[in-house]
């Protein structure tokens, strides 16, 4: 436990005097009785006290004062939390199969709606790139702070022909490299990185899934995979029904083998867990969290517990 601002803990002193003071009283009081030939005289002029009690009473309110002199230090807990400066490239599957509504309206329109939710759950401080990828993989936006660039991105995206997730992850990883290559140059030191790729899973065109694989472990980057859709998914082309099931065994090899973690649905609250499992990639950072606020209840709690002793047992305060 560390104090925030520690000087306040010299007002101690003041409790301590204060016990001081009363230790004293008690001294005198025994000396002036200890004067007093006459016992049974002095039983008379004066009244039986309640000795141990009224000690222990006095005790427990300098203990809560105590307690609440040391709130106004502001004492604070180490606690780890997820760091907020990383490197998150958020990678969307643009291609044709997206148009299947085995996901109600769409997968694209769900894809759409989830990947906005999670470009506003990512604290302020994260750079988030986006990448599209369809045949091709394109970096829309580059890693930056300004959630606004990438929600508006996300919102004009089109649909293309072919699915090529090895090219986005490979286009994510040069994404990634380029943005740290600009902090090197500023002397900051470079965040950590993590790839979020949003698909219904199928790898049609361009570099293979393991060749990806390779390169996100080289770099070590973890990709963690979201699929949409379901087994019964169909494409209307040209007035035939083509099937499109998702490929869930693909995008899960992919987050398995990298490090990252896989969703199959993509709820706020899953969207979120994406976010919590940052943290063992990213890494952790300590911050001082403050527990003045239960000290100040112990502190409360105990002076009136001193207070209603002392006033059971002695009919006053102290």
């Amino acid at each position: 436990m560390t104090f925030q601002s520690p000087w306040w803990l010299l007002a101690l002193l003041v409790v301590a005097a204060l016990v001081g003071v009363y230790v004293l009283l008690q001294l005198r009081r025994k000396a002036y009785a200890a004067r007093f030939t006459n016992v049974a005289l002095l039983g008379t002029l004066v009244p039986k006290r309640p000795g141990w009690k009224r000690h222990l009473a006095f005790g427990v309110v300098a203990a809560g004062l105590a307690t609440l002199v040391v709130s106004l230090a502001v004492p604070s807990t180490e606690v780890r939390v997820p760091r907020e400066k990383a490197t998150v490239i958020m990678a969307v599957d643009v291609s044709l199969s997206m148009q299947a509504r085995d996901v109600e309206p769409t997968r694209f329109s769900v894809m759409q709606r989830s990947a906005t939710d999670f470009v506003d759950i990512l604290p302020e401080r994260i750079n988030l790139g986006l990448v599209s990828f369809a045949g091709t993989a394109t970096t829309v936006v580059p890693p930056t702070t300004d959630r606004g660039q990438v929600a508006l991105a996300i919102e004009n995206l089109d649909l293309a022909e072919a699915t090529a997730i090895g090219e986005a992850v490979f286009t994510s990883l040069s994404a990634i490299e380029n943005f740290q290559a600009s902090l090197e140059s500023t002397g900051e030191e470079l965040p950590p990185a993590r790839i979020v790729l949003l698909s219904d899973g199928s790898n049609t065109v361009g570099r293979d899934n393991g060749q990806a694989i390779d390169a996100a472990r080289a770099a070590g980057v973890p990709v963690s995979t979201i699929a949409f859709g379901t087994d019964y998914g169909t494409l209307d082309i040209d007035g035939e029904n083509v099937p499109v099931p998702v490929d869930r065994a693909a995008l899960e090899q992919i987050a398995d083998e990298t490090g990252g973690s896989f969703s199959e649905a993509a709820s706020a609250s899953e969207l979120e867990q994406v976010y919590s499992d940052l943290g063992s990639q990213i890494g952790y950072t300590t911050e001082p969290q403050d527990i003045s606020p239960w000290f100040v209840r112990a502190g409360v709690l105990v002076v009136l517990i001193g207070a209603v002793l002392s006033l059971f047992w002695t009919n006053r305060l102290v």
